[in-house]
């Protein structure tokens, strides 16, 4: 009942649903309080609502939002609880008293002072907004100052309002005790903090401190531009939620010969992005970006086909190339679209057959197999348990833009198999890493993800005290201990390599500063390497675990499992890199045979039906290799989907981008030669 109460109001604890609730009942007890009046019911009642309703605020409750929307916003809040304290000191004989008609001057006029400080605040925020976002840029031509301290600009509209405590207190405190002098200390206190906030503020918005105009910005990126001249590029528009899509390709950018640059169009992705010492830049504004000199470059990768991509699709200089974030046999790898782009990459021969059979208008020698330089880290299997309890991997895709039954396995079989896995005859650990956009739309999927992860731990907790595991957790124990130190020691200087101060800085300021040296980049990659291998060694082998974040990331659970379970996405295409057993789900039920005849990637997989009753075949490959009658399958499959292991995936991509280089520029000579312009320089 609870979880059901936690999904309808969308809120993420049982903490933050019992914060709404209070903030929902607390207001009417404050108001029969003041009606009755009760003083002591009322000041019990009034600290609830404060404390329930800064809560939401700290932890980002989405009811916060929905208050706002039906005019219970954070500023009516504060308002009515103030009318109300005027209420009560009216009902409690006040009505006529000189306290009564300063609290109400004061509570107006600390009112009329908001109006300055929400003002000030904006034309900072506003004023400190460059038309771009950099990393690993130097822009130190445009002399940026530092930010406002954060005690000062983060969340400014509560703090202001939350000085009216000193106002509250000391009126509650005068009825109660008869001290009127203790309310006017508290009206003043409100009045001085406010502006005292108000004074402090004053120094930030004189033009020296704000940053420069928007025409100097972009003209020192285009100067940057011009000094650096990229040669390619990688463009990514997306939701902070697909910064995945982008990130995969970071190390590969930086791996590249000639001069890289991400390229990206939203700034939410910013923050998002992992750390690299590739140069970054953001415009949102298209056009800003039409404007920039970008001259120099010579490839353009587009690592997802959305609306935004026609703003660079538009220059004629470049050669554009669709890489996409993934190779599957899902709809979305032969998106009509492909066909803008000069040519498309896929990491091997399955690819070409792909547009081929699908017929979008990608024409045959547009395509190019470039294998997938990211799979490197995967380690090949071999051929036996690295434990002696089998792990399993269950990584469903998420739900898609529609309600196709066959886009996740999580709706009709998830339950189903994670529920044998759980209670196999053979002892196994399962590992559970959802999609990170699991359940953004479908509210049924969002649910049957929180019984499933309801379900491993559960599972995790019973294995936890159960004897057959006993001696195993005594003998890892110090191993454990040393692991988890070893984790936190690396967090520590991994914190310092990102800088720790970077959280109180702003965009601008981030903008400035961030840059990232290519050793500091290797140093860590090799950081958070250790950290895997510390994250597994610090649990047992036997135990569930559930990863719903970033971390481990996905190839590492891809190296620590023994066979995968998933459905129809880019996720089976890599774990065949790895040529360990692996099973897909038919969830829509087409049948085995259709299943793998539309499917290129399962063709060497268990297919499971929704009840999953198939799971026993994919186990038994795992420990007896006479039962793996996929293995040379496997072999074929990895080839036709991921190319050739020589050379490496690596070395081909980075032909690809030389070769397609010289084409734009024989392509660019061309046209000036018939345009009579000079060649050169």
């Amino acid at each position: 009942m609870i979880s059901k109460a936690i999904r309808l109001a969308r809120v993420g604890s049982v903490s933050e649903l019992a914060a709404a609730l209070l903030v929902g009942l607390g207001f009417p007890c404050v108001m029969l309080a003041a009606v009755i009046p009760n003083l002591w019911f009322f000041a019990f009642a009034a600290f609830v609502t404060y404390a329930a309703d800064h809560y939401l605020h700290r932890c980002g409750s989405y009811l916060v939002n929905r208050l706002a929307a039906v005019r219970a916003g954070l500023s009516i809040r504060f308002l009515v609880r103030q009318l109300l304290l005027i209420l009560l000191l009216s009902r409690m004989g006040y009505g006529e008293d000189p306290l009564f008609y300063v609290t109400v001057a004061c509570l107006l006029a600390f009112y009329g002072l908001q109006a300055p400080q929400s003002a000030m605040v904006t034309l900072i925020r506003l004023r400190r907004k460059l038309p771009v976002v950099t990393r690993n840029v130097d822009l130190s031509a445009l002399a940026v100052r530092d930010a406002p301290p954060k005690l000062l600009m983060n969340r400014p509209a509560e703090k202001m309002l939350h000085l009216d405590l000193f106002a509250m207190v000391g009126v509650l405190i005068a009825i109660g005790s008869d001290t009127e002098v203790v309310a006017y200390a508290g009206l003043a206190l409100m009045l001085g903090t406010a502006f005292l906030y108000l004074a402090a503020l004053l120094p930030h918005i004189r033009p020296s401190r704000l940053v420069v105009p928007e025409a100097t910005v972009l003209a020192a990126v285009d100067n940057w531009l011009r000094d650096y001249r990229p040669t390619v590029i990688l463009y990514f528009s997306g939701s902070k939620d697909s910064a995945y899509q982008v990130n995969m390709w970071l190390e590969t950018m930086a791996r590249l010969g000639g001069r890289p640059l991400i390229f990206l169009r939203e700034r939410n992705i910013v923050p998002q992005l992992a750390m690299t010492s590739v140069p970054v830049l953001c415009v949102p504004g298209g056009v800003h970006l039409m404007n920039l000199d970008l001259s120099s470059v010579r490839v353009a990768l587009y690592a997802a086909n959305v609306g935004k991509n026609i703003h660079m699709l538009r220059v004629p200089t470049m050669k554009h190339v669709f890489i996409g974030h993934g190779d599957s046999d899902k709809l979305a790898s032969v998106n009509p679209y492909s066909k803008v782009y000069d040519e498309v990459w896929t990491a091997g021969k399955a690819g070409r057959d792909r547009y081929a059979l699908a017929d979008v208008g990608v024409r045959d020698e547009d395509i190019v197999e470039v294998g997938r330089p990211q799979l490197a880290s995967i380690k090949p299997w071999t051929g036996a348990p690295r434990n002696p309890v089998p792990t399993v991997l269950y990584a469903p895709t998420w739900e898609g833009w529609d309600d196709n039954p066959g886009n996740t396995s999580l709706l009709l079989a998830g339950e189903n198999i994670v529920r044998r896995l759980l209670t196999a005859e053979q002892p196994v650990r399962v590992l559970y890493k959802p999609h990170p956009f699991t359940g953004t739309r479908s509210a049924q999927a969002k649910a049957a993800h929180f019984r499933i992860t309801a379900m491993i731990q559960q599972a995790a907790a019973e294995r936890a005290v159960d004897p057959r595991w006993a001696k195993e957790r005594e003998a890892l124990r110090a191993g454990q201990a040393e692991a988890q130190a070893e984790m936190a020691r690396i967090e520590v200087r991994l914190s310092q390599l990102a800088g720790s101060a970077s959280t109180d800085k702003d965009e601008a300021e981030l903008s400035r500063d961030s840059r990232i040296a290519p050793e500091v980049e290797a140093e860590t990659l090799k950081l958070r390497d250790e950290w895997n291998d510390a994250y597994w060694r610090a649990a047992g082998w036997w135990e569930h675990k559930v990863i719903a974040g970033p971390e481990p990331r996905l190839y590492d659970c891809f190296n620590e499992s023994d066979a995968m379970v998933s459905d129809i996405s880019s996720v089976v295409s890599d774990f065949i890199a790895s040529g360990k057993p692996y099973a897909v789900t038919d969830s829509a039920g087409v049948g085995a045979e259709e299943f793998q005849r539309q499917n290129t990637a399962v063709r060497a997989a268990v297919i499971l039906s929704n009840p999953a009753t198939e799971l026993d075949a994919l186990l038994a490959a795992i420990t007896d290799p006479a039962a793996d009658t996929l293995a040379e399958a496997r072999r074929e499959l990895k080839r036709y989907l991921l190319g050739p292991d020589e050379p490496t995936s690596l070395e081909q991509f980075d032909t690809a981008v030389q070769a397609l280089a010289a084409k734009a520029e024989a392509r660019n000579i061309g046209v000036a030669r018939s345009l009579g312009e000079p060649v050169g320089g």
